[in-house]
């Protein structure tokens, strides 16, 4: 007759409970790793991927601001003081016949620093044409709350620079080169237009962005 011992079922021990324990911990943590890994990538390529629509967007926007520049009302069309290009333009389609003021500048918002749009509304008169003008340098330098909701952040930029090209070579736009210097506006829209943006360190983006704009009327093609 077999003995109760040899019936009995065999358990585990307390080691062989603690080592699977152990076992299951280390796996779970590694699984943890893994998908964090794999949700900050997952992030980060977002994040770059934002960016580099926002900036995509910005000088798609850029360069159809400098497409449909229209002087108008005694203004050079185009303007660059060193710190913010103001320009008139018409309207996006054909049947909006009013112009436009829109500004481009660098400022801090916030503690960071952006690269900025603005835009007015649509301007039907020579005074409010004037206006706008003024508002749009005003903007560039201490906007109220007004003309801050009038703009829209392109993308964090550490600085920017332009360049026209005028009698065969890139110059600084405040050059005496095609300019009146004893008022230091552009007496006519330049052939070329280069912007050198600055992106930040650490950001999506980083380093410096280079962007050529040819005037239409040149050849009907912009790089």
């Amino acid at each position: 007759m077999p003995s109760r011992r040899q019936h009995r079922t065999r358990g585990f021990t307390l080691i062989e409970l603690l080592v699977a324990l152990s076992l299951m911990a280390l796996m779970a943590v590694m699984s943890w790793r893994g998908i964090d890994g794999m949700s900050r990538t997952q992030t980060q390529t977002q994040q770059r991927s934002d960016a580099v629509l926002a900036l995509q967007m910005g000088l798609a926007q850029w360069s159809a601001d400098l497409d449909a520049v229209e002087p108008a009302a005694g203004l050079p069309g185009l303007d660059w003081d060193g710190r913010v290009l103001r320009l008139t333009r018409r309207g996006a389609t054909d049947s909006d016949a009013a112009l436009r003021v829109v500004a481009w500048t660098r400022r801090m918002v916030e503690g960071n620093s952006l690269w900025l749009r603005w835009q007015s509304a649509p301007l039907r008169r020579r005074g409010e044409l004037l206006l706008a003008w003024q508002q749009a340098a005003l903007w560039a330098q201490n906007p109220d709350d007004a003309l801050r909701r009038q703009e829209v952040a392109i993308v964090p930029l550490v600085d920017w620079q332009l360049f026209y090209f005028r009698q065969d070579a890139w110059t600084n736009p405040l050059s005496s080169a095609g300019n009146d210097t004893t008022k230091g506006v552009v007496t006519g829209t330049p052939e070329g237009v280069r912007l050198v943006l600055n992106l930040p360190a650490g950001s999506a983006l980083a380093g410096l962005i280079t962007r050529d704009w040819v005037r239409p009327t040149l050849g009907g093609n912009k790089s």
